[in-house]
């Protein structure tokens, strides 16, 4: 059963030919977002194309275009895109129930749960990057690309 998710979605027509069901765009130099996106692609093996946001995949620019890719990750789902906690509560809401992201599930289940745990989850994404001494996305040398 699928958690009903009552945000705002961008509406993006999907790629021609066969496109994966799910897309991720996240930070491939972030842990914690690395670890999450494989456990969601592991679970739906096959359906899953999990792109790197630092990396040239042209994908990056379309379903991220506008969007801070520093603040969250993105994910198309059937031509629909989320963005940040809402990304994040569409890809809890689509996976199997129980193990470690069972608890996250549940929070991010409530807009009001994901609107106070994001933030948190986001803060604490950037004092692990800045520990590990990894830019922002998009910054190189000290510069905004």
């Amino acid at each position: 059963m699928l958690v009903e998710l009552r945000r705002q979605w961008h509406v993006i027509p999907a790629m021609s030919g066969k496109a994966p069901l799910i897309e991720i765009v996240y930070d491939g130099e972030c842990p914690f977002c690395a670890d999450f996106t494989r456990m969601v692609a592991l679970r739906r093996a096959g359906q899953v194309a999990l792109i790197d946001a630092r990396g040239d995949d042209p994908r990056v620019a379309e379903i991220g275009a506008g969007l801070d890719l520093n603040r969250g990750m993105v994910v198309r789902h059937h031509g629909r895109v989320s963005y940040g906690a809402d990304a994040m509560a569409l890809l809890l809401a689509l996976s199997q129930p129980g193990g470690v992201w069972g608890i996250a599930r549940r929070v991010f289940a409530s807009p009001t749960g994901a609107r106070l745990a994001y933030p948190v989850l986001r803060a604490g994404r950037g004092v692990v990057l800045r520990l590990l001494g990894r830019r922002p996305i998009g910054e190189k040398d000290g510069r905004r690309e």
